[in-house]
């Protein structure tokens, strides 16, 4: 197992349901990890995750994986609604989007690798549940956002990953569309586990899913049209699983 110190958060709470099989991973988007660490454990935050990882690669555990931590916030996978009795949260210490987004540094996604890779591994967490706080909540959230490396983590046996198809011109839908071929991909969507109500429509919350997909899956390119890449990308996902 990874080496890391205990900073214990106060913020935690009974587990009401499991059994915990996700692992969801988060940005702290806030300019210091040092004040977004401190944050975590404040009692007057109610937020917390199980372990938090620094630039450096240090990795600090809050909160005991017996616990449910708060990390999620309003949240739901492929049925699940409960997102933090179910999973493990991982906080990555990066400003995020609101701070210029900075690249995650190698020795930072070294660590967050080998910590993913050993939970996954103690709690049988299936690659697919290997999931972004956008997945989760794409309305919300965009974190850990598009400059994270899903296939670094793929190389080495954590997550759910293929080659992403390579944007490019094409038909695509877009907010607004409607009938046979929007409500199709609406399907793939939440077959996948994506929160997606099948209407034939294109709306908001549509628009919001193919965004979080996209940074997580097809990261070239993030503005929440399903393009032709988007589209063969989930195709490739979906037939990739077991």
């Amino acid at each position: 197992m990874p080496r890391y110190r205990m900073t214990p958060s106060p913020n935690h709470g009974e587990r009401r349901e499991g059994p915990v099989d996700m692992l969801v991973l988060h940005y702290t988007g806030m300019e210091r990890a040092q004040a977004a660490h401190d944050w975590l454990c404040d009692p007057k935050s109610e937020v917390s995750s199980h372990y938090f990882v620094y630039e450096n690669g240090d990795i600090c555990q809050l909160v005991a994986e017996d616990r449910r931590a708060w990390h999620a916030g309003a949240a739901a996978w492929g049925g699940v609604s409960d997102i933090n009795s179910r999973s493990i949260g991982i906080e990555i210490a990066n400003p995020g989007h609101a701070y210029g987004y900075p690249d995650f540094p190698a020795v930072q996604m070294e660590a967050v690798t080998a910590l993913c890779a050993d939970i996954c591994a103690r709690l049988a967490i299936a690659p697919r549940l290997v999931l972004a706080h956008s997945d989760v909540a794409p309305a919300r959230k965009i974190d850990p956002g598009e400059k994270f490396d899903w296939a670094l983590l793929a190389r080495h046996g954590i997550g759910h990953w293929v080659v992403p198809a390579p944007a490019r011109g094409g038909r695509f839908f877009q907010q607004g569309d409607s009938g046979q071929p929007v409500e199709a991909l609406q399907a793939m969507l939440a077959l996948y586990g994506y929160g997606v109500e099948v209407s034939g429509i294109y709306d908001t919350t549509t628009q919001q899913a193919v965004s979080a997909f996209q940074r997580h899956f097809r990261q070239e390119k993030v503005d929440g049209i399903a393009d032709v890449s988007t589209i063969e990308t989930l195709h490739r996902l979906l037939s990739a699983l077991p």
